[in-house]
């Protein structure tokens, strides 16, 4: 018998009929014996993730405003789910315990709890152990995962129990205090326990049918991504293609445990297969293409610069002064650009600039904004001569200026910058290029 690690994220675990599916996707196949849940999603376009209301609640007792009404919808969406499939767990007592002492909860502790209470619903209801991510994931002061200490707990909750339910998104800090991780970190946990409970295969249920080539708001119905490396995933999901949180890759690309995006709402799905490498032929040069706004570029020139040891040191170290991260340095001889998020520099901007030109002296500093990166991703690129040439004339011929090139060695990425105004066109002209039949 085989081992898959089955997590479900919000959209799967909001409301009873929900619940219901999860049940006949466990039962339909005996080898998904641990399970992971995210905290309730939306249920329509406009309800409430019960995540964000708790760190709502959270934000009305840091300024001392009544939060009751913020607390009686977290409880009523946790007890219609309790009514609606008919369990006893005495979840109205410990929510009601949750807000008597509120103000003794930390708030990873409050924030985590959508977890805690729909994984501790979803265990009576699949009939499961729940086992406490609290007792298991240790982390380390860093927030790091403390792998022996995890492993350990982990592989004697499997000796212990064939089958059990576990909430995701949190896990014990050193000093032994809850602590969350980032938002979507339910997607980590699941990792980490394919990881430590050496899972052949591991399922994330969601409610769309794994990934596509291109978001369907810009490309009208994109292709879908059957399988994608590890790689390619974490270069589109860095420039906003989100399916799955990009940090629960690391887990299992240690151990090579593939990972299989799943559809709870239509489970027959195909759903996407990412693993280390993948050696099903591609229909397509590329793999798919994302891109978002808000970036700027910094451009320093200084005659002679190539002789001037460190030059391009002493302007990352400015940066750097004021954390903000480098995206790309396009570079020639005697300049460079540096590309970096707009929202990162904020107010700081002119600071920086003002200390360019006091430390180093350029003979031209120049700033261009309102700038998009886009990226255009796929390992077959790099076997298929002439890739970056076609990209450029399809959008030459369509007259998209393009602001900055950058190409990774592995030639797996080509990643250009445009006006903003430009992003979704040129998403879609990229497409058109090279997904055609």
């Amino acid at each position: 018998m085989s081992l898959k690690i089955t997590k479900f994220g919000g959209s799967s675990v909001a409301q009873a009929s929900q619940f219901k599916k999860v049940r006949d996707i466990i039962q339909a196949d005996p080898d998904r014996r641990y399970v992971v849940v995210s905290a309730p999603g939306k249920r329509f376009s406009n309800d409430s993730k019960i995540t964000d209301l708790l760190y709502l609640l959270d934000a009305h007792r840091t300024y001392h405003v009544d939060g009751s009404n913020v607390f009686r919808l977290i409880k009523e969406r946790f007890l219609e789910i309790k009514e609606e499939l008919g369990l006893k767990q005495p979840i109205e007592k410990e929510l009601d315990q949750l807000y008597t002492n509120l103000s003794s909860y930390s708030q990873n502790e409050l924030v985590s709890r959508g977890e805690y209470f729909c994984a501790k619903l979803m265990a009576e209801y699949l009939g499961f152990p729940f086992v406490d991510a609290a007792d298991v994931i240790r982390l380390n002061l860093d927030k790091s995962i403390d792998w022996e200490a995890t492993r350990a707990r982990l592989q004697a909750k499997m000796n212990e129990y064939e089958h059990f339910v576990f909430p995701g998104f949190y896990g014990t800090s050193a000093n032994n205090k809850i602590q969350v991780f980032s938002r979507g970190g339910g997607d980590i946990t699941g990792s980490i326990l394919a990881n430590a409970m050496g899972a052949d295969v591991y399922e994330n249920w969601t409610d769309v049918s794994g990934f596509l080539m291109a978001d369907p708001r810009i490309v009208p119905n994109p292709k879908e991504i059957t399988h994608i490396t590890y790689s390619e995933l974490r270069e589109l999901s860095y420039m906003g293609a989100s399916v799955l949180h990009e940090e629960a890759i690391f887990p299992v690309k240690e151990t090579n445990t593939p990972i299989h995006i799943l559809n709870t709402n239509r489970p027959d799905d195909a759903g996407t297969i990412i693993q280390e490498t993948s050696n099903v032929p591609r229909k397509y040069p590329i793999t798919g293409i994302a891109g978002k706004p808000g970036f700027l570029s910094i451009y320093v020139y200084k005659k002679h610069m190539s002789n001037e040891i460190g030059y391009m040191r002493k302007v990352l170290s400015i940066l750097e002064r004021y954390n903000v991260s480098i995206e790309h340095i396009p570079s020639g001889i005697d300049s460079f650009s540096i590309v970096v998020s707009s929202a990162e520099v904020g107010d700081c901007l002119y600071e920086i600039l003002h200390r360019i030109k006091k430390e180093v002296a350029p003979d031209e500093l120049k700033i261009t904004d309102h700038i998009a990166l886009i990226s255009t991703v796929g390992k077959a690129m790099s076997h298929v001569p002439g890739m970056a040439g076609r990209l450029f004339d399809a959008l030459g011929r369509e007259r998209i200026s393009i602001n900055m090139i950058a190409q990774d060695s592995n030639e797996i990425n080509i990643t250009i910058g445009v006006d903003e105004k430009d992003l979704e066109k040129t998403i879609r002209i990229i497409y058109d290029e090279f997904v055609t039949d």
